[in-house]
């Protein structure tokens, strides 16, 4: 080990480089939480406080990170990532190619403290049990219900827990769109890329302690990918590591999928979710108001829980609109104003008059952008936060599940639009700047 005094005559002006090159919020997400604990001949090895720090920064900031400590000039020239706690390189360039380590969907708001069981108690206790007890008695747990209901919340409650308990588990949250995405890109490269990719894959899915598959229905009819998981599946079960699987329908009614599969998903326990109740309803807004810190009247509650669908998202979403009226014509929430607000967010056909094109034209102007930029590729630091912005009201204001969102936004993935949306949710809680044009924005998309 390194004398301290040295590393950090080493890493200062490592650290300086790394601040002009990287973008403010990677840097102080990220870089700033680095700590530098030895040098490893022409590495400077870096320990970082988590897996899914390591995989954000493998992914996206090493190329930058190696640029900044070349152009340092202090005798080292690459670095190496360890995670605090374990003594493993987590990012490696000695050993080639940094084993596939994609950015984690994980979203920490999604607890158990916070999750409104309700109707849904005998899901929700079975989600405690496996937290409580990974690849115990229930092992595969498989969740279903229809969109909106939970079962994202549930399932992610699942992983957080089990990380704040054990933090070096290796916990896989995984949408089945991405996995199949994956698994399709690595059969499309050719020869010895294409076994590699298929390799790394196979390594980092089946070395899971835990592994989450959401909405396996989007599995079906791909035949190399059931083949993929059934052989990934059979793997964890073999070293007793935990399964947990989410659909939109019950395994019996997965027509297409192969039998060998659902008679695997059976094989532990299969709850239902079930739309919320009136009483539900009425807790659900509860807890979502005190998140939104604003104090709604139980009659506007009662208000916003009749009519309002099945889903959880559809409820969020009108109590968003009666905060957001509140706070633009500085009224207290009641009644009237909830049903006012509600009402200036319907046109007369019925339609939503806010919509994907109207936030996008609200912040392309606000920030003297082009939509064109916008939704593009480029990662210029005066486009991140415009883009930023647009994905976290575009979550706030529409009831959209966040692949619609990120087709809306270039075919952004569902991990880029919840991270888009969480560090805006942060940033406004520090940056009155922020808040302010945020505000701004909605004001304007409200008044076209």
């Amino acid at each position: 080990m390194a004398d301290v005094s040295n590393l950090d005559f080493i890493y200062r002006p490592i650290k300086q480089k790394m601040e002009e090159i990287i973008s403010p919020i990677n840097f102080s997400t990220y870089i700033e939480k680095l700590v530098p604990v030895e040098i490893d001949g022409r590495y400077i090895v870096l320990e970082t406080l988590t897996e899914n720090f390591a995989q954000h920064i493998t992914q996206h900031l090493a190329d930058k990170m190696r640029d900044a400590i070349i152009k340092a000039d202090v005798g080292v020239t690459d670095f190496k990532l360890v995670v605090k706690g374990s003594n493993d390189y987590a990012y490696d360039s000695a050993n080639g190619a940094p084993a596939y380590v994609p950015v984690s969907n994980l979203n920490k708001k999604f607890t158990f403290e916070n999750f409104v069981a309700g109707n849904n108690l005998y899901a929700y206790k079975a989600a405690v049990s496996v937290a409580d007890d990974p690849a115990g008695t229930f092992n595969p747990l498989f969740i279903y219900g229809g969109t909106g209901l939970g079962k994202t919340h549930l399932t992610q409650a699942i992983a957080n827990h089990i990380l704040s308990v054990k933090p070096t588990a290796k916990v896989i949250y995984v949408t089945c769109e991405q996995f199949v995405n994956e698994f399709i890109n690595s059969m499309l490269a050719k020869g010895v890329e294409a076994r590699e990719k298929g390799n790394q894959l196979r390594q980092y899915y089946r070395s899971a302690d835990v592994l989450i598959i959401d909405d396996i229905q989007f599995i079906i009819g791909k035949i190399a990918v059931q083949e993929e998981f059934f052989h990934t599946f059979n793997e964890l079960v073999s070293r007793n590591k935990q399964i947990i699987i989410t659909s939109d329908q019950h395994p019996k009614q997965l027509t297409t999928l192969q039998d060998r599969l659902k008679t695997r998903f059976q094989g532990g326990l299969v709850v239902d979710m079930v739309p919320p109740d009136y009483e539900t309803k009425i807790a659900i807004l509860k807890v979502k108001a005190l998140e939104k810190r604003t104090l709604v009247p139980d009659d506007v509650l009662a208000f916003l829980a009749q009519d309002s669908g099945d889903d959880v998202r559809t409820l969020e979403g009108r109590l968003t609109k009666v905060i957001f009226a509140s706070k633009l014509h500085e009224e207290p929430i009641t009644v009237d104003l909830a049903r006012s607000a509600l009402k200036e967010a319907v046109s007369e056909s019925g339609a939503e008059e806010i919509t994907p094109a109207s936030i996008i034209n609200a912040v392309v102007g606000f920030y003297d952008v082009t939509k064109e930029e916008l939704i593009g590729k480029c990662k210029k630091k005066e486009l991140v936060l415009p883009r930023q912005v647009c994905c976290y009201l575009m979550c706030e204001l529409l009831s959209l599940p966040l692949m619609s969102i990120g087709k809306e936004l270039g075919d952004r993935n569902h991990t880029t639009i919840l991270y888009s949306r969480d560090k805006v949710s942060e940033l406004m809680m520090v940056n009155d700047k922020l808040a302010k044009e945020i505000d701004d924005i909605k004001n304007i998309i409200l008044k076209k």
